[in-house]
């Protein structure tokens, strides 16, 4: 007999990170990682310096209530610091929120497909998912989503834009729909990606959460600003949220390291929406020549594109390998492609045209 262990882990799914770009045999030159939506570029002017900088002194605890990264913040967002907290990546504040709000017998509310972690930190937790289906459009089905929340809903999570599909909701359907949510529901709007959006019809949820108060957002630096390494990101939110986050933390959770290059990070804006905007006319170039090549790809405000693939979508992923470019594939629906290097796009396009002639 061992230990015994919580039963709520059983059958718990795995999250699975983008392959690295190892190649596969056969594969001709360089091969490019594009399965995890990291930025291509490296760490923007002045944040190399400032983590080392702080590495010099990791033989000490970091400021645990990370004051600095959360003075700079309030300031930039116009928000009081009490109302943000940080965490290990979104990712982790996330789960925090599921610590804060949710146990068995309660219910988690999300959109399917959408970011894979939302499962697992929701049956950790102990708390039971409602995934919604996406639209035809691979879209949050909104409508469908507020007809799901019962009396056992305790939490909402949005994507947007949504990973994978990189599809949005646009302020009018979303202000609709947070009118729909009992006040007593927390609705999280996931906006990991938001300094890609280019839809001016797309709400920036921290003017949302101002006069809403169950309404959360998250945000990180592993995207935008590049920083996927070092873990951090944070949540906007009413001070019984944000209390709620910091009692629910890993004590010591977000290094100096990063803490100091979260912050050197945000003072470098100009070059940071110079690099944004490279990638964001990158992604405009991916996805016209996916569609001139004759696929169906979603309207993305993301970093990546999305292919619904079914069946064929693990040996789409095959194909993109034997390339030297790997991908996201969720087998039986589609692929996600980072939009990277233009050397890797170039090298993804000229995989996916050979594929299509299969189809």
């Amino acid at each position: 007999m061992g230990p015994r262990l919580r039963g709520a882990l059983d059958g718990i799914p795995v999250y699975r990170p983008g392959k690295p770009a190892a190649g596969s045999p056969g594969a001709v030159g360089a091969a490019y990682k594009l399965s995890s939506n990291e930025n291509p570029y490296p760490p923007l002017p002045g944040v190399l310096e400032s983590a080392a900088a702080a590495a010099a002194s990791f033989n000490r605890y970091p400021d645990m209530a990370c004051s600095a990264l959360v003075e700079e913040l309030a300031a930039r967002l116009g928000v009081p610091a009490a109302h943000i907290a940080t965490g290990t990546g979104s990712v982790g504040v996330a789960q925090q929120l599921l610590q804060a709000t949710a146990g068995p017998g309660d219910e988690v509310v999300y959109a399917w497909r959408s970011f894979e972690a939302y499962p697992i930190i929701t049956q950790v937790s102990g708390a039971t998912s409602v995934r919604v289906p996406l639209t035809d459009g691979d879209v949050h089905d909104l409508d469908a989503m507020a007809e799901a929340i019962t009396g056992r809903t305790r939490l909402v999570f949005v994507c947007n834009p949504n990973n994978p599909t990189g599809t949005v909701v646009r302020r009018a359907e979303l202000e609709r729909f947070l009118d729909r949510v009992p006040s007593d529901v927390l609705v999280v709007l996931d906006e990991a990606y938001r300094e890609f959006i280019r839809d001016a019809e797309v709400p920036d949820g921290v003017e949302l959460y101002r006069d809403r108060p169950n309404v959360c957002v998250l945000r990180t630096f592993s995207k935008a600003y590049g920083l996927a390494g070092l873990r951090v990101g944070f949540a906007v939110a009413h001070e019984p949220v944000a209390a709620a986050l910091r009692k629910t933390a890993v004590p010591f959770g977000v290094s100096q390291i990063a803490q100091d290059a979260a912050v050197a990070s945000l003072r470098a804006q100009e070059a940071l929406m110079e690099r944004v905007a490279a990638l964001v006319a990158e992604r405009t170039r991916v996805y016209e020549a996916l569609a001139g090549q004759g696929w169906t790809v979603p309207d993305t405000q993301a970093n990546f594109v999305w292919l619904r693939l079914g069946e064929r979508t693990m040996d789409f992923a095959a194909a993109c390998d034997r390339a030297g470019v790997v991908v996201r594939p969720f087998a039986g629906e589609g692929a996600r492609i980072t939009i990277g290097e233009v050397a890797g796009n170039d090298r993804f396009l000229t995989a996916a045209q050979e594929f299509r002639k299969e189809l």
